[in-house]
């Protein structure tokens, strides 16, 4: 009688029932990613080790939009062929940098919002967060956002479900245990449900802190020029926020609530290497503030970008750190 495929030896069975030619996959995700053969390399695990490769979107037709810019949460209608122009030279800076940048350009139009590629993603050794805005007006980037990472090969591994709503700029790295995220009308605490178990996962710790009102983001308020330095807006810088980062031993440099800081995005910098920064233009005072700490700031005009309001730390997503 014929024996069933059970019933035969490995060395006779098919492969593809579990015979001698079967080889087994040994290797987990984050050594797939780190190694570049299976997927593309992503991740970081501190804000303000060397930067490798961004995405930046390639500004479109839908900034061409009928309605009023409050209607898509800026404050000025940007020129198309002047933010195209910034978008290049900022890309350009980059390269000289020795930075990769990759060019988001989806097969249909995108939501304006869109120009903000740090909002749409998260990336961790173990892959991207794939965001989930809050507003309408931005609902949907995230589709376009995996068709971007999906054409780079990287590996999404984290979709927020439900009612929680998230944008990466309000996840900063800590430590490289420690994940800090920032709960308001962007990210909600669903969200922070949802990432923390994903994190737990991975054995690393997430820490929520609120935002003020007439604010966007965390990154907003608080960015690392290294890992132990981080400039944080004096207006809306919080106690709980304040004692967090000095119990993590965070030195802070505290700008003034004026115009360089709210209406320049003087702090809407970039990080590029520890005490290296790319930071808008027009900021002087910011800039020789960081310069008495020993930061060396490199500045970049993006005054179309500011209109939708947004600077470099807005419109560049950060794919990979050493």
């Amino acid at each position: 009688m014929k024996k069933s495929v059970d019933q035969e030896s490995d060395s006779s069975r098919p492969a593809t029932y579990g015979g001698k030619g079967w080889q087994q996959r040994r290797t987990n995700l984050q050594q797939e990613i780190a190694t570049g053969r299976l997927w593309h390399r992503c991740g970081y695990r501190s804000e303000s080790s060397h930067l490798k490769e961004v995405v930046l979107s390639w500004p479109g037709e839908e900034l061409a939009y009928s309605c009023a810019p409050d209607e898509m949460l800026m404050l000025a209608r940007p020129d198309l062929a002047a933010i195209r122009n910034q978008c290049e030279k900022l890309a350009a800076f980059y390269e000289s940098q020795g930075i990769t940048v990759h060019l988001a350009r989806p097969s249909a139009p995108p939501p304006p919002n869109f120009l903000f590629q740090r909002d749409l993603f998260w990336a961790t050794p173990d892959g991207v967060v794939l965001a989930r805005p809050a507003a309408r007006q931005r609902a949907g980037e995230e589709r376009f956002a995996a068709e971007a990472l999906a054409k780079i090969g990287v590996p999404i591994v984290m979709h927020f479900r439900g009612t929680a709503t998230f944008e990466g700029a309000d996840a900063l790295w800590l430590d490289k245990k420690t994940v800090l995220l920032g709960t308001g009308i962007r990210t909600n605490h669903e969200a922070a449900r949802q990432l923390a178990a994903f994190l737990g996962e991975l054995d690393i710790e997430l820490l929520t802190t609120t935002i003020p009102e007439r604010s966007q983001h965390l990154l907003g308020i608080v960015n690392f020029v290294a890992a132990d330095l981080a400039v944080v807006h004096g207006g809306k810088v919080t106690p709980h926020l304040t004692a967090l980062l000095a119990a993590k031993e965070i030195k802070t440099i505290v700008l003034p609530d004026d115009d360089e800081l709210n209406f320049k995005l003087g702090m809407n910098f970039v990080t590029l290497a520890p005490g290296k920064i790319v930071m808008p233009s027009g900021a002087p005072r910011i800039k020789a503030r960081l310069a008495a700490q020993g930061i060396e700031a490199h500045e970049i005009e993006v005054s179309e970008y500011l209109k939708a309001a947004g600077g470099p730390a807005c419109l560049t997503g950060i794919l990979r750190r050493e």
